[in-house]
Order: C-alpha cells, then structure tokens, then sequence
C-alpha cells in the first residue's frame, strides 16, 4: 500500500536544524502567526503553561549565548525564542479565587509544564517551516537556566525550558537531512520488543557514518555520540544540578 503524501507530512519529512542564517530578519506579522499557532497545539487540562520570551536585541542575545556556553546561531538568529513552563499566571490566578496552590511544586506538573511547552514549540517551529523560515532547538538553555532566567526576568513558577532560534536559513549552510533510526527500532506494535534496537541501530551506525562523511566529519559513530552524552554527568554540560536548578524557580518536584 502506497503511503499517502500531503503538504504537511512532506514538510515535516524535510526538516533538518538551521543554525545559519540570512540577514532577512523575521517580521512582526511572522513571529506572531508563528506563536499563535503554538498556541493551538494541545494543550493538559487547557492549562495553557506554555510561555514564550521572544528576543531580537543583540546584546541580550549575546549575553544568553555567553552564559549557557557559546552558540553563534542564538547571536545570529533574527530572533531567539525562548520557550517558558510558566504556571506563575494559574498561581496569580488561583490566588485571585482566594485559594492558594497545593501542587504546583510536585513532579506531574513538572512534567506536565515541560510536555506542553514541547508539543508547543514543535509547532511552532512546524509553522516558521511553512513560512520558508529555518530553526534550531537549544537545549542548551537548560545548562544555566539561573542566568537565563535573571536575564529574561522570569518569576518564580517560571522555568525555561528549550530556545528556539530562528531566521532565514542561508543556502550555504549546506547542512542535509540527518538520517534517523529505522522504524523497525522505534514504531512496537502491542507489545514492547526489547530485542528491536540491537538490528536497528547496526543498521543506522552506517547511514550515519555515511551522513557525517557528506559533510565533511569521517568517523562519527552514533554509539559513541550516545555514550558520550548519557554515561556520565560530564556530558550533561551542568545540567546534572537540573533539581536545584527547578527549585531555584519554585518547580519542587516532589
């Protein structure tokens, strides 16, 4: 049976990150269209957590960019969102009733803050692609979230969660389609099968081998990049201390 194809299906099968950009800059009208579509995404019990601080001043920019360890592609993208689990409006608002929160600092809304917040900004970056626009999630946010937080001027109940750069992609870039893991290791049918990865990924280690080598890096091994990242607290880049962090901002976890 042939797959059906259709505009939003095949634009989400060519996204790849961007983090070089043109010096069109993003315009009002787009940032908005671009949030408001954000805002559709679905959204727990209709909480609406998700926040976004949009930044296009170049010293401000450049100042998140210092503190969360260098990244040349928030400096230069036309604008840098920055996507906040915010609850300090539903605690003003629950206040506002004569009612003070029990549960905002216990880990489901936690997560909850943090899966709408992601659904959110996939959309957002989904709409930017629509608009022939490109973008970069940065995580990286999260390895000073402190800083971040202070330069922005969250409240507390306010945690920044992803950024989200975005402009016109440069041409030059000439960055292609990472591949990604064979379905057969990703889509379980019923049941989980434990054994599905091993034969997935011998398979992808040499897709992605092949893809680094078109852009000029020989050698790269996904194991190794998964090894790296995960296997000890060094690969966290200082987000090990994530529940002080949370704490720091009235996200308890409990």
């Amino acid at each position: 049976m042939t797959t059906p194809s259709n505009p939003v299906t095949d634009l989400q099968l060519q996204h790849r990150s961007v983090r070089k950009y043109l010096s069109t800059p993003v315009t009002d009208e787009q940032l908005e269209l671009i949030v408001t579509a954000a805002q559709r995404a679905s959204t727990s019990s209709n909480l609406q957590i998700a926040t976004v601080v949009a930044v296009r001043d170049a010293n401000r920019k450049r100042r998140i960019s210092e503190a969360i360890g260098g990244r040349d592609y928030v400096e230069n993208a036309s604008v840098f969102l920055v996507w906040i689990a915010d609850f300090s409006r539903n605690v003003e608002l629950v206040r506002a009733q004569g009612v003070e929160t029990e549960t905002v600092g216990l880990i489901e809304n936690t997560l909850v803050g943090a899966v709408d917040v992601g659904i959110a900004a996939q959309n957002a970056l989904l709409a930017a692609e629509s608009m022939g626009l490109g973008g970069v999630f940065v995580g990286s946010v999260r390895n000073n979230p402190e800083a971040v937080s202070t330069e922005l001027g969250l409240p507390k109940h306010a945690f920044p969660v992803v950024g989200l750069a975005l402009g016109v992609p440069d041409p030059e870039e000439g960055t292609g389609l990472k591949p990604r893991l064979p379905l057969s290791g990703v889509l379980h049918h019923e049941t989980y099968n434990v054994a599905a990865w091993e034969h997935a990924v011998e398979s992808y280690e040499e897709e992605y081998r092949e893809y680094f080598e078109t852009q000029g890096i020989p050698g790269r091994s996904w194991a190794r990049t998964v090894t790296r990242r995960i296997a000890t607290p060094e690969g966290l880049h200082g987000r090990h201390t994530m529940r002080d962090s949370l704490r720091s901002q009235g996200f308890d976890s409990e």
